[in-house]
C-alpha cells in the first residue's frame, strides 16, 4: 500500500501543478510555464485545449479529487476499490494521450507524468 500512497501524493502533486498552470493560462494569455517547451511540447496546448474539461470540470481538478479519495482509500485497505479505480484511470490516461500525441501532435510533459503515474497505479494496485 505505500507504494499505493506515494503515488497518490505524487499525483496529487503533478495534478495541482497542472491546476494551478491552468489558472494562470487564463489570468494570462501570455503566460509561459516551465512545462512550455516549445509547440510541439507543451503543457499550454493540453491545458487550454477542448478536452482539459470533463462535463466541464478541469481534469486537473478531477485528478486532485482523485488522489485524494485514492489515498483515503488505501488507509482503509479497500484494495477491490483501488484497483477499479486505477483501472479508471488508466483507461482515461490512454484516452488522453491518444488526444494529446496523436490528434493534437504535443507531447505535454506534466500530462505524460499523470499517464506514467496512473499506469504505475495499475501496477501497484493489482499487486496488491
Amino acid at each position: 500500500m505505500l507504494a499505493l500512497q506515494i503515488l497518490s501524493i505524487l499525483g496529487f502533486v503533478v495534478s495541482l501543478y497542472a491546476y494551478i498552470v491552468e489558472r494562470k493560462y487564463e489570468k494570462d494569455k501570455k503566460y509561459k510555464a516551465v512545462c512550455d517547451i516549445s509547440d510541439n511540447m507543451s503543457c499550454k496546448k493540453a491545458f487550454t485545449s477542448e478536452y482539459r474539461t470533463l462535463f466541464g470540470i478541469s481534469n486537473s481538478f478531477i485528478g486532485m479529487l482523485f488522489y485524494v479519495g485514492l489515498f483515503v482509500l488505501t488507509l482503509y485497505n479497500f484494495s477491490n476499490i483501488i484497483f477499479y479505480m486505477s483501472w479508471l484511470s488508466f483507461a482515461m490516461s490512454v484516452y488522453l494521450a491518444y488526444i494529446s500525441f496523436i490528434k493534437m501532435k504535443n507531447f505535454c510533459l506534466v500530462c505524460t507524468s499523470i499517464y506514467i503515474i496512473n499506469i504505475l497505479l495499475l501496477f501497484f494496485s493489482y499487486s496488491v
